[in-house]
């Protein structure tokens, strides 16, 4: 332990022998050691709750396992560096380990210095504990109480985001069924959080170091988009919007505020893609217009090419090619000639909403259009900083590139260009189910075009068989449906289609899309 160490464990000994003393509860001596050792040990409120308890990190270690081993729960992966990069503000617990820490100190999220109610939706606190009831009298009201109570949420925002939280709970607790869905009550609360930051948009102090953890997060979210379930993700995402809502409702400095509002932006634009990858194309518009009026507060080119790219991909999605082709035209113009992810991103779509127009008997001219919107596309990759290239959300990846190139060649019918890349796309998608799933189904396309009907209904059939429940939603389902289709228009009696019919419609328990 060194110096600087040292003393601090000793102030907090000494506070936490007077506090006991005087029938002190733990939580009261957590706030009076975070008072006395923030200034000079820049101690933070997590930590003092440990020092108050007078344990060491692996004690909590320890009992974090010991509920998890209650719970019915694998052992989690969580360690006295993990818990110390906590304490020291340098990471964020998720909202698992949080509901963990919680349970262990007998605190809610903010006594840890941490926004929100518990994921779990109900209090942690015991009797005596600051802010409960004490066993046989209340607890009276001090200053240093008031400053920890959590801040005053609207009753509508509160539900709704308890209705997330169960939703997430029940998502996190591999025993819960039925499996949870994207009903009505979580619609109704994504759009209440929706609403309710473009009330707060249009009307409009948050520590920085409170920014610089909701960044992380919102870095983070992006990260796990291609490796998450849709409504699980969903759920963390909105959470975290809810905060930054509340945020933004205050004054802020003017930096300090620029910041809220890009994440804003970025948060309400990855709940839009989310919600494309759950079928719900209302939605998604929604939460992308919302992305819009926070991006044009910014006055960042950059960002507002790309909501408007990300929005580009609901009529691409969902039937409208000519509103993709136009949003896309958009999102290059918000652009200009900032090196930007929107700027690979829009002739991407551009080349396949031309696809879509002219379908497979494409002309030349047609062809040689989207080809050369392709060729920009790679052009502008090739210009992109390299953190924007290793970014499948927020940036824009080879893979992505890729993948892209190839539904556009699958789409124009020029099948044997598109296998090749389809081949070096599926090599580089190892940690995205959902996009590995539509390239097979291209893939299968391809077979189909060339008139290879065993093998395409082959390829559809493993390509569904790959994909858990959870992910079929109406993405996959269209471009799945489609092949049926097609291969029905060539011969409706042909002997591999029951196989693919059984996989397609097998019983399952998915998440629904909500809209049509």
């Amino acid at each position: 332990m060194s110096g600087r160490q040292h003393r601090e464990t000793e102030i907090a000994r000494r506070i936490r022998a007077k506090g006991l003393a005087v029938g002190r509860t733990s939580a009261q001596i957590a706030e009076e050691i975070h008072e006395a050792c923030t200034t000079q040990f820049s101690t933070t409120r997590i930590k003092s709750h440990r020092l108050a308890h007078g344990i060491a990190l692996a004690d909590v270690i320890e009992q974090v396992r010991a509920l998890f081993e209650r719970d019915s729960k694998p052992m989690p992966g969580i360690g006295e560096t993990l818990l110390s990069a906590y304490e020291s503000g340098l990471k964020r617990p998720g909202p698992e380990y949080l509901h963990y820490l919680c349970t262990v100190y007998r605190v809610e999220p903010v006594a840890l210095g941490l926004d929100g109610p518990c994921i779990c939706g109900h209090g942690h606190r015991m009797p005596g504990v600051l802010g409960g009831e004490a066993k046989d009298r209340p607890l009276l009201p001090t200053e240093r109480e008031l400053v920890i109570m959590p801040m005053v949420t609207e009753p509508a925002a509160e539900e709704d985001e308890n209705i997330l939280r169960r939703t997430l709970l029940n998502l996190l607790d591999p025993d819960a069924s039925p499996a949870a869905e994207l009903d009505g009550p979580v619609l109704g609360a994504c759009e209440g959080i929706r609403r309710r930051m473009d009330e707060t948009l249009v009307s409009a102090t948050v520590s920085a170091a409170m920014l610089d953890q909701w960044e992380e997060a919102t870095v983070s979210f992006g990260r796990q988009y291609t490796t998450t379930a849709p409504l699980r993700l969903l759920c963390d995402v909105l959470l975290e919007l809810s905060a930054v809502r509340t945020a933004l409702s205050r004054r802020q400095p003017i930096d300090l505020n620029d910041r809220l509002l890009r994440m804003a932006a970025q948060l309400s634009g990855l709940s839009g893609m989310i919600m494309i990858n759950l079928g719900d194309h209302r939605l998604a518009r929604s939460f992308f217009r919302t992305g819009r009026t926070a991006a044009d507060e910014t006055g960042d080119r950059a960002l507002r090419a790309w909501i408007t790219a990300r929005e580009s991909l609901v009529p691409l999605y969902f039937g409208d090619a000519r509103e993709a082709l136009h949003l896309a035209k958009k999102s290059r113009d918000l652009a200009g000639s900032t090196p930007c992810p929107a700027l690979a991103m829009a002739p991407v779509v551009e080349a396949r909403a031309l696809a879509m127009l002219s379908g497979v008997d494409s002309k030349k001219e047609v062809v040689d259009q989207a080809k050369r919107a392709l060729a920009r596309a790679r052009n502008a990759f090739s210009h992109m900083k390299s953190t924007d290239q290793e970014d499948m959300a927020f940036g824009y990846t080879e893979k992505q590139l890729y993948f892209y190139q190839g539904d556009v060649l699958t789409k124009l019918g020029q099948t044997i260009e598109a296998e090749v890349v389809l081949d070096q796309a599926l090599e580089k998608y190892e940690d995205h189910i959902l996009d590995q799933t539509l390239i097979r189904l291209d893939q299968a396309q391809c077979r189909l075009i060339d008139g290879e009907l065993d093998d395409a209904l082959d390829v559809g059939t493993r390509a569904l068989r790959m994909v858990r429940d959870e992910y079929l939603t109406d993405l996959i389902m269209r471009p799945a449906l489609e092949l049926e289709k097609k291969v029905m228009e060539r011969d409706a009696n042909h002997p591999k289609l029951d196989d693919y019919r059984a996989e397609l419609r097998r019983p399952r328990s998915r998440v629904k899309g909500g809209g049509t």
